[in-house]
């Protein structure tokens, strides 16, 4: 049956998978992916590791792919009265905040929102300020004493925008960061279904990424790839960010594939040369520091893994309504299946810093 991508993607972004908690998103993949891979496995921090066995000679080398399953959202801290207080799980924007639809996830969900007074109501000289999160509250509608029955101090509470397919190929939805690049994922290993490759494909949904990048390092600890591949989203240019060329990218123009101190340089010629090969269109993207990404923990795992990043542009990064061109996802799944199926036994021999 033929990969439904549009279709998965949506399931992953409404299912709830804040940092340490990403159990909802987690077992909507082990279902996708069980068909697709030989095993499947969840380490002690939550991330499934699901492999796919490579036709080459015992021992084979293993290819690493991972792209962090967990979204930003928010932490009840206390009860007030008819309302919750809440704090940051990840970089949520407070800009985006008032307004929102949210979940409570107590006993059982709660439909929300978050509200603040109306301008006039503030003091003078906050009517223009950004209203910082502890101002901010839930409300579900339940008075105060049904409300501490349901929830309490430690639920979590999740934005709860649909998603909107807009025009031309594009989506808008909570969650695309990075329920983008794991369904990139998902169609790669579903691409792999008819592809032979000698090497072994391990496919990892990391978790806690939005929370300290806490999730890779430990996986790739215990898997010992010989190369990994780090799938994530970058900056997608709009209106107002042209003029910043070098940091965002266009939607619809493909991946985007990083370059600096935390990407290897060899394995970032191999994965352009698979590109070029697999004549994908592909933006580059300098990575002058960090890369914000969970490159940054599997690079340095063990005696050091040899990391690539793979990005897909994404508009209005951490809000509610982010944006993704559905070619960009298909076109980095496709790369991603062209480099496993591209690697022979003997690559790591010629792999070096260029």
């Amino acid at each position: 049956m033929p990969f439904d991508i549009l279709a998965h993607l949506k399931a992953l972004c409404a299912a709830p998978g804040l940092p340490g908690h990403e159990a909802p998103a987690r077992d909507l993949l082990r279902a996708a992916w069980s068909p697709l891979t030989h095993w499947l496995e969840t380490d002690r921090l939550g991330s499934l590791c699901a492999t796919r066995q490579g036709g080459g000679p015992r021992p084979r080398p293993r290819l690493m792919l991972a792209a962090h399953v967990d979204t930003i959202g928010m932490l009840v801290t206390r009860l007030d009265g008819d309302f919750l207080r809440m704090s940051r799980l990840g970089d949520v924007d407070e800009r985006t905040l008032p307004g929102q639809l949210v979940t409570v996830h107590g006993r059982h969900d709660l439909p929300g929102v978050i509200g603040q007074p109306p301008a006039y109501l503030l003091p003078k000289n906050g009517r223009e300020q950004v209203t910082p999160l502890s101002e901010l509250v839930v409300d579900t509608g339940l008075p105060a004493e049904r409300l501490r029955a349901l929830v309490q101090a430690g639920d979590l509470v999740s934005l709860a925008q649909p998603a909107r397919e807009l025009q031309n190929g594009l989506l808008a939805a909570r969650g695309l960061d990075n329920r983008a690049s794991v369904t990139a994922l998902t169609l790669a290993l579903s691409e792999l279904q008819s592809r032979a490759h000698a090497w072994d494909v391990v496919a990892v949904a990391t978790v806690q990424e939005e929370f300290g990048l806490r999730g890779a390092g430990p996986a790739a600890f215990a898997l010992a790839p010989d190369l990994a591949i780090v799938i994530d989203v970058t900056f997608g240019r709009d209106a107002n960010t042209r003029d910043l060329a070098y940091r965002t990218f266009p939607l619809g123009g493909g991946p985007v594939l990083g370059l600096g101190p935390n990407i290897h340089t060899g394995l970032h010629s191999a994965v352009k040369a698979a590109a070029e090969r697999a004549e994908i269109p592909y933006n580059l993207e300098v990575m002058w520091e960090h890369s914000g990404t969970d490159a940054f923990g599997i690079q340095v795992a063990r005696e050091g893994i040899p990391t690539m990043v793979i990005s897909i542009p994404v508009r209005n990064m951490h809000t509610p309504v982010e944006i993704v061109a559905l070619a960009d996802v298909i076109r980095t799944g496709r790369l991603l299946a062209e480099f496993a199926a591209g690697l022979d036994p003997g690559f790591m021999g010629q792999l070096a810093l260029d």
